[in-house]
């Protein structure tokens, strides 16, 4: 509107000039004249009479123009429903929504941000803030409708409000439902970061180990974990899937025995080297009855790495030839003499091979290192064997006093044999 009371005072100013131009200056006594007739309506006036009425006319419609929109303006702070307040409830609404959503008043927030989500174009945070509300309150049928209504007003955001619906479906425990969220999403955006990662959570949160180990893959190849991350993800899945292939199912026609060597074949040859692995699948070898196998593949990785853990183990395996057994691992204490682990592994090995005099040499020379409560054990049971009933008992004692002390409860008192 402003260009056009420009674009008239141009023109009045360039007629006033055509004319001076064209008739002169006006005098007093040619004052000059204006005449304007249109059906019925006559005009007429000296020139400058006419440039005044023009002036006070154009200051007139300005002035107008300038109280009506002080009057609207002042009316929109006044008004209650003007247009003015509504976008500031709805901005206040908002704001209210988020911090009540971030303190856990999730009723507020639910009551906020579905008032701001009615009321803005762009609603999608809105939406997803009342819906987490909604789910913290367990109004599940809330929840999911607050995600449909987003999913119609914003359909381009269908990753994000689908994201969220799977996160809010884990919280409730229904991981089925979070699955085939995921899974769906996974079909349409196959190399999305962050479906990944959610379908990662559930795996592990569900103990899902297979799926995790087809997904790890996918996971290394988009770079959606880091590599430390992803290394303590695959041994955690493989160490998952040893304790479960000691269980073979009835109609795979496999022993748990057979089931956990085609656990440990499927493993690449780092996981295979892992001491804790390694220790698990010996182990669970050595429950289901295969001891030989476990002696000969724990002895071939002692040779390979020498591991304390895996050599405690190794003194509770029966192998084929108890001799050899007993040469191999004294074979270690020449360079490991002051492991006491070793020493306990050394005298049970020696109590295979019925050489008790010896064994019971190793077990002091380790509880000199270490008073460990299976060494206790170890020697108070052949002590009982060898007749000493009194010093079999105290180390028995002893046993449980640092049994106690290893797992908080309170010291037994210690009764002394008669």
């Amino acid at each position: 509107m402003k260009r056009v009371y420009l674009l008239l005072a141009l023109l009045l100013i360039v007629a006033a000039v055509a004319g001076l131009v064209l008739f002169g200056v006006p005098t007093p006594e040619h004052k000059g004249y204006v005449l304007i007739a249109f059906q019925g309506f006559r005009y007429e006036s000296s020139l400058w009479a006419f440039l005044a009425l023009l002036l006070v006319l154009c200051l007139t419609v300005y002035l107008v123009r300038l109280l009506m929109r002080v009057l609207l303006t002042s009316s929109a702070l006044v008004n209650p429903w003007s247009r003015l307040h509504h976008r500031r409830r709805v901005r206040q609404a908002s704001e209210q929504g988020f911090v009540d959503l971030a303190e856990g008043r999730w009723a507020r927030a639910l009551r906020h941000l579905r008032r701001a989500a009615a009321s803005d174009p762009q609603p999608l945070s809105y939406y997803l803030g009342a819906a987490r509300a909604a789910n913290h309150l367990s109004e599940y049928g809330e929840s999911d409708a607050l995600l449909e209504q987003a999913l119609n007003r914003q359909p381009q955001a269908e990753l994000a409000i689908a994201l969220t619906h799977a996160e809010l479906q884990l919280a409730r425990g229904q991981s089925d439902a979070a699955l085939e969220t995921l899974q769906a999403m996974r079909a349409r955006h196959p190399h999305h970061h962050l479906v990944l990662r959610q379908l990662q959570r559930l795996y592990l949160q569900a103990g899902d180990w297979t799926a995790l180990l087809d997904l790890l893959p996918e996971l290394r190849k988009e770079k959606a974990l880091g590599n430390a991350e992803l290394a303590e993800l695959e041994r955690q899945a493989w160490h998952g899937r040893l304790l479960q292939g000691g269980h073979a199912r009835s109609d795979d026609g496999l022993t748990d025995v057979a089931a956990l060597q085609l656990t440990w074949k499927a493993m690449g040859a780092k996981q295979r080297q892992e001491p804790e692995l390694l220790a698990l699948y010996t182990e669970r070898l050595r429950i289901g009855g295969a001891e030989q196998e476990a002696e000969e593949l724990l002895r071939g990785a002692l040779k390979q790495q020498y591991d304390s853990r895996l050599v405690r183990l190794y003194g509770l395996l029966h192998g084929k030839d108890p001799a050899l057994q007993l040469q191999t691992a004294e074979g270690w204490l020449k360079q490991y003499p002051e492991d006491a682990g070793l020493l306990l592994t050394l005298g049970r090995l020696c109590m295979h091979n019925q050489l008790w005099g010896k064994a019971k040499g190793y077990f002091e020379s380790s509880l000199a290192f270490e008073r460990h409560p299976e060494t206790c054990a170890e020697l108070a049971r052949l002590l009982t064997q060898l007749g000493e009933v009194e010093r079999s008992n105290g180390l028995f004692q002893e046993g449980l006093s640092l049994l106690d002390q290893r797992f908080g409860s309170a010291t037994l008192p210690v009764v002394s044999a008669r």
